[in-house]
């Protein structure tokens, strides 16, 4: 995937990065999880507590993209984990746990969001004081802060999708999978989930330019 033709060419970088960070850490968790479910379901405290180990990433990061406030992220995934352990005797030890949870944490999400409603992070410029400080103490560090200003401006631009698009845009293009792997987690179909990926890649792409520009 292009990320330079649907974004912009300063933040692709800043999603690339998002997304190696994720993939790097699903890589040989199915045939481990599987195995620590079988422990789990049968009462084995320490198999569950590796299970949230594995899986805290992913939770973590799906709920943080979406709700943005790492607060209200710890307490999805708190939710979320409550929920596995609830349900884990129903949850089949051969089948895949990843999309579970990725469904479980957007419906947890979008529970959140309805009783806390809808917020926007804080703008860049109240930042620039710090920026300014730590870039003047340490040479060289000009390079991290800009890359972690574009992936502020993309997670900004995040929030200012509808919630459909966010997430069939955080689940499609930074975590991954594929259209037919979001559908099934969404509970729609792939021509959805590819109308609202588009939506979503145009919303961000202009909510991006016009903040880069106005850095400029």
């Amino acid at each position: 995937m292009n990320y330079g033709s649907l974004i912009s060419a300063d933040l692709a970088e800043a999603v690339q990065m998002d997304r190696d960070d994720d993939s790097r850490m699903r890589e040989g968790m199915s045939l481990e999880a599987r195995s620590l479910v079988l422990r789990a379901r049968a009462g084995d405290c320490e198999a569950f507590e590796r299970l949230m180990i594995l899986h805290r990433r992913q939770v973590l990061g799906t709920a943080v993209r979406i709700l943005h406030r790492p607060e209200d992220a710890k307490d999805a995934a708190q939710e979320v984990f409550l929920k596995l352990y609830r349900y884990l005797p129903r949850i089949r030890a051969d089948a895949e746990l990843r999309p579970w949870l990725y469904r479980v944490t957007v419906n947890v999400c979008h529970d959140m969001m309805r009783k806390i409603g809808r917020f926007l992070p804080a703008p860049l410029e109240n930042h620039a004081d710090e920026r300014e400080r730590i870039s003047s103490a340490e040479p060289g560090i000009e390079a991290v802060l800009v890359m972690q200003d574009r992936r502020r401006i993309l997670h900004e631009a995040l929030q200012t999708l509808p919630f459909k698009e966010k997430t069939a845009l955080v689940l499609r293009d930074i975590e991954g999978l594929s259209t037919e792997e979001t559908a099934h987690i969404l509970g729609s179909t792939a021509a959805t989930v590819r109308s609202q990926v588009a939506s979503a890649r145009i919303r961000i792409r202009r909510y991006c330019d016009r903040r880069l520009r106005r850095k400029k």
